[in-house]
């Protein structure tokens, strides 16, 4: 029994170590570590492009329908990762998520996996137009969403790029594509 209790806690440090380490030195393999599941990812993509910045409204909002376990727990490993800071809030009040500029710098990632995603994979109409919207805009389009949500998200004011925000043409577009749906 005495080997079972100092296994089991050996192994937990260890599992502890890796989680502050790595797996490795590799930065492939760093980065899967922090972002490499499928609903780490979907809970960025809603913060980024949703702007959904509550549980409520991530869990409510969930095109995937997140389980509230599984998004509780992602949003306290986005956290614990320094990709998303949480607002403390008094009681009855609701925990404010934001995006850190590690998460930001994000940005051309998710773009570029919705651009592989439109080439290999079956896609609907609505939910494929930001995508699209992001992949013909390119590295520009990608530069000012980057200092849209460094506004929103860290209160660092943005250049004006004249005409419509980032922001506001992905809306668009996705507005006109569930019109039509």
């Amino acid at each position: 029994m005495y080997i079972a209790i100092g296994s089991s806690k050996k192994f937990a440090e260890e599992e502890h170590r890796m989680r502050d380490e790595g797996r490795s030195g590799c930065p492939i393999n760093a980065t899967i570590e922090v972002i490499g599941d499928r609903w780490t990812l979907l809970v960025l993509r809603d913060v980024m492009f949703g702007n959904r910045r509550y549980f409520r409204e991530l869990l409510a909002g969930s095109e995937e329908g997140i389980a509230s376990n599984i998004l509780s727990d992602r949003l306290k490993r986005l956290v614990a990762a320094g990709l998303l800071s949480r607002a403390d809030a008094r009681p009855g009040q609701k925990a404010e998520y934001r995006l850190t500029e590690p998460a930001i710098q994000l940005v051309p990632i998710m773009a570029q996996l919705g651009s592989w995603g439109l080439r290999h994979r079956p896609t609907t109409k609505q939910l494929r137009v930001r995508a699209e919207l992001l992949e013909a805009g390119g590295s520009e389009l990608w530069a000012e969403f980057m200092d849209e949500l460094r506004e929103s998200h860290l209160a660092i004011p943005r250049p004006d790029h004249g005409g419509p925000s980032a922001t506001e043409r992905l809306a668009r577009a996705y507005e006109e594509a569930m019109a039509e749906a």
